[in-house]
């Protein structure tokens, strides 16, 4: 990067690190008051990007540098996550219990795409919702987004509305526990099979002990690892949709999942050092916030708010899809499948 293109950059980037940096202390707030994270920053940086356009709007000058945070430093997070991805975790549970996962996780993708579409969303937001919500949330929004070519709007409609979802279900998870008639472990693994982000399911399946909380991280990495071929499906099939179209570029996978898989390979392998296995999340971390950031500067909140309800309800009904498949997924198991 020349340094006549990194002054053009700098206007929009620092507003989107002022932006990322409103939205972490907001977080932080709400964290104390609260005593739980009730709404991830990267979620909050979208809600202030979308303010701050709205109210002030967005120079000529600001928008290059914008642009940059939203497109650019995402696909260098997205590289970054796959040091989070341990393909060994594969290993510690059985083939069983890994074919159900994957079975919920692919068949959940479809049934929220499906259901998207019969919203009446476009197919791609149906394509990011059904994602979210089968496999990690705001990850996987935001890994899948640059893949299906999916637009700034649709990418903050499915953030902004699932997020909302995500604390619903561990709120309302432990208060279903004692009618679930589930054991401790099977609990853990309806929190792992259900709830978005790790940390949220550590929260869920809190009230099971401590054995409820391995068996759900255990269910979770399970569902995280489908990322990654998730991601490489799609990409592939959009390479295709994009031969049959003469007038896109086609590109057999772009260079950030290639990084994303590449990655993860160096950290299963044990290639990566333990005194930096912490430091590639906690980048892809704050670069996804301000990413976030940059991606809230670029839309219009009219177009988000005209989606609201139809995103609302498409959300809706595709986690209730995979609560009721999770739960009957868990009951034809063995009770001692999760431990």
């Amino acid at each position: 990067m020349s340094f006549q293109h990194a002054v053009k950059l700098f206007p929009g980037l620092s507003l989107c690190l002022a932006v990322a940096v409103a939205a972490c202390a907001v977080a932080g707030a709400l964290h104390v008051v609260f005593g739980v994270a009730s709404v991830e920053p990267l979620v909050l940086a979208i809600l202030i990007g979308i303010a701050v356009r709205s109210v002030r709007g967005i120079s000529v000058a600001q928008q290059c540098g914008i642009d940059f945070g939203a497109k650019t430093l995402l696909e260098v997070a997205i590289v970054l996550l796959g040091a989070t991805v341990d393909i060994g975790a594969i290993g510690a549970a059985g083939l069983l219990v890994v074919a159900v996962v994957l079975a919920i996780v692919a068949g959940s993708i479809v049934a929220g795409f499906v259901i998207g579409r019969l919203m009446g969303l476009s197919p791609r937001l149906s394509l990011l919702i059904a994602c979210g919500n089968s496999i990690c949330g705001n990850s996987a929004i935001v890994a899948v987004a640059p893949v299906i070519e999916a637009r700034r709007e649709e990418v903050a409609a499915a953030l902004a509305f699932t997020a909302v979802l995500g604390i619903a279900v561990v709120v309302g998870l432990p208060m279903a526990q004692a009618w679930l008639g589930l054991s401790i472990p099977q609990y853990g693994a309806m929190a792992g099979l259900t709830v978005y982000a790790v940390p949220q399911v550590l929260a869920a399946a809190a009230p099971g002990g401590l054995v409820a909380m391995q068996a759900g991280t255990l269910v979770k990495l399970l569902r995280v690892l489908m990322l990654g071929p998730v991601v490489l499906v799609l990409g592939l099939l959009e390479r295709r949709r994009g031969a049959c179209e003469p007038s896109r570029r086609v590109v057999f996978l772009p260079w950030f999942i290639v990084g994303f898989i590449a990655l993860a390979a160096v950290r299963s392998l044990g290639l990566l050092p333990v005194s930096v296995e912490g430091v590639p999340p906690l980048l892809a971390t704050g670069l996804t916030i301000v990413a976030m950031a940059g991606l809230g500067l670029s839309v219009d909140v009219r177009s988000v708010a005209a989606a609201g309800g139809r995103v609302i309800l498409a959300a809706s009904m595709s986690l209730l899809a995979l609560v009721a498949a999770s739960y009957l997924a868990i009951l034809a198991l063995p009770v001692n499948a999760f431990g």
